[in-house]
C-alpha cells in the first residue's frame, strides 16, 4: 500500500469538499501532509522528516512494534463486544487497576477521553443525586455537549453563550498569573476556600454539587500545577457538600509527571479522587480510555435499573493494545525517562529564564516541566523539546516545559 493517494493539493480540496470545516489543521497556511511515523519522528509525502513535539496520544512512540503486534494479532484472532467473556477485558483491568489506590477498583472501557469524562459526570449524578457541577476556570474537558458546558476553554469561545446555572467557575489554582500567588502565605487553602464559597453560594440559591472536576495538572490551561494540598482541602469542602472529587488524567496520566504514574499523586498518598478518567496515552493512538471508580460509586450507578453498555468500549483489540502500552512503559522505564528527560529540560530553560526576560516561570514538578509563554510567542502548546533531549526519549514521556512573561491578575468567573 503506497503511503500517498492524491498529491497534497487534492488533499486539501478534499478535506475542505468532504470534511467539516470547524476541524482545523496545524499550519493552515500550508498544512504538513503527513504519510507515516515511527518513535518520535513523522515524514511528510516527500520524506521529509519532523520531530514531534505536539502530539499527545503517541505515548510509547509512534508505531512501536510491541504495540503494533499485540493489535494486529488480537485482531487476526478475535474482536467482540464486552458482553463475551474475555481474559483481555479482566486482565487489562487488574493491571490498570494496580497502579491505582486500593479503593479505585471498578473499570468501565470507553472510546475517548470525552466519553470517559461524560460518563464520570453520570456517575457522579447518579451517586450524589444532585446535578452541579464545579469546574477551573480554562478547563477544558471534552467536545460532548455535557463537557462544553464545564469546559470554561471551550464556552467562552462562544458569541452569546450562557453559562449553565448548574455550573460554577472556580479560580485556576495558578500560583504565577492567579489570584494567590507565591508569596501568599497559603494558597492552597486560599483557592480552595474559593470552591468552598462557590458551594456555600449554589446552596443558597437551592443547588446541591455532585462534582468537583480538574485536570490533575491543568494543560489547555495554561499548564498550571496546582499548590500541594489544594486537592485535599477541595476534597473536604466537596465532600461535605456530599460531592465527588473527579480528577481528569486525560493528558497526564501514565507516568508522564515522572515520579508517579498519576499526577493526582503528587498532591500526596493522603489523597485519592472518588474517580479517575483516562485517556490519550492509553492507547498510543489507539481509541481507548477508562473511568476508574470505587465499589461503592459503582453500584449506586448499577441501582439506577439502568444497564450501562458499550459496543466497542473494552474489545479484546484495545485491551491487548493498552495491555501492550503497560508493557512498554514498563519494559523501556518511559516514567524513569520522563524524569531523567524533565530533569534535563529544565536546567536548559531555568539557564534561558536566566538570559531572557521574556521568561517569567519554568514550571515543573521535578518531572513534568513546563514554560509559560506571556506574550502570545510560545512553545508549541508548551510540549516543546520533549523528544530531542535523549534518543531514547519516546513522545509524550518526558516532562515538558511551557514559557511565561510577567504575569498580571487573572480575572475570575464568578458562579451563576
Amino acid at each position: 500500500m503506497t503511503a500517498e493517494m492524491f498529491p497534497k493539493e487534492k488533499t486539501i480540496d478534499l478535506r475542505k469538499k468532504h470534511i467539516g470545516p470547524s476541524c482545523k489543521v496545524f499550519f493552515s497556511h500550508d498544512p504538513i501532509k503527513i504519510v507515516r511515523a515511527k518513535g518520535q519522528y513523522m515524514y511528510d509525502e516527500n520524506g521529509v522528516r519532523y520531530l514531534d513535539c505536539i502530539n499527545n496520544v503517541a505515548h510509547v512512540g509512534h508505531s512501536h512494534p510491541m504495540v503494533v503486534k499485540a493489535g494486529a494479532e488480537q485482531m487476526e484472532l478475535l474482536n467482540t463486544n464486552s458482553r463475551f467473556l474475555h481474559d483481555n477485558l479482566v486482565q487489562y483491568a487488574q493491571r490498570l487497576q494496580a497502579t491505582l489506590p486500593e479503593k479505585l477498583s471498578v473499570c468501565y472501557f470507553v472510546n475517548s477521553g470525552s466519553e470517559a469524562n461524560d460518563l464520570a459526570l453520570r456517575l457522579a449524578w447518579e451517586y450524589t443525586g444532585h446535578k452541579d457541577v464545579i469546574t477551573l476556570d480554562n478547563a477544558y474537558h471534552g467536545h460532548v455537549s455535557s463537557l462544553i458546558n464545564i469546559s470554561p476553554y471551550k464556552f467562552h469561545q462562544l458569541a452569546n453563550a450562557e453559562q449553565s446555572k448548574s455550573v460554577h467557575v472556580a479560580l485556576s489554582p495558578d500560583l504565577y498569573r492567579g489570584n494567590y500567588r507565591q508569596d501568599h502565605p497559603d494558597p492552597a487553602t486560599a483557592y480552595a476556600d474559593d470552591v468552598n464559597n462557590l458551594i456555600q453560594k449554589a446552596h443558597e440559591k437551592g443547588h446541591k454539587v455532585a462534582a468537583f472536576i480538574a485536570e490533575s495538572l491543568q494543560s489547555c490551561g495554561g499548564q498550571v500545577i496546582p499548590p500541594a494540598g489544594y486537592f485535599q482541602k477541595v476534597a473536604q469542602h466537596v465532600h461535605r457538600a456530599g460531592g465527588l472529587f473527579i480528577a481528569d488524567e486525560v493528558q497526564v496520566g501514565f507516568g508522564r509527571v515522572g515520579t508517579h504514574f498519576w499526577a493526582f499523586q503528587l498532591q500526596g498518598e493522603d489523597f485519592v479522587p472518588d474517580i479517575v478518567t483516562m485517556g490519550k496515552p492509553i492507547g498510543n493512538g489507539h481509541p481507548m480510555s477508562c473511568v476508574v471508580t470505587t465499589r461503592e460509586v459503582a453500584e449506586a450507578f448499577k441501582n439506577s435499573g439502568m444497564e450501562y453498555f458499550n459496543t466497542f468500549g473494552g474489545n479484546p483489540v484495545s485491551c491487548a493494545i493498552g495491555l501492550a502500552v503497560l508493557d512498554v512503559i514498563e519494559k523501556e522505564d518511559l516514567q524513569g525517562n520522563a524524569l531523567r528527560v524533565g530533569g534535563y529540560l529544565t536546567r536548559l530553560l531555568e539557564q534561558q529564564k536566566e538570559k531572557h526576560p521574556l521568561v517569567g516561570d519554568v514550571r515543573y514538578t521535578h518531572t513534568r516541566t513546563h514554560t509559560a509563554p506571556s506574550i502570545t510567542a510560545g512553545l508549541s502548546r508548551g510540549w516543546c523539546g520533549q523528544h530531542n533531549a535523549s534518543p531514547h526519549c519516546q513522545p509524550w514521556t518526558s516532562s515538558a516545559p511551557t514559557v511565561t512573561g510577567k504575569p498580571r491578575r487573572s480575572s475570575r468567573t464568578s458562579a451563576t
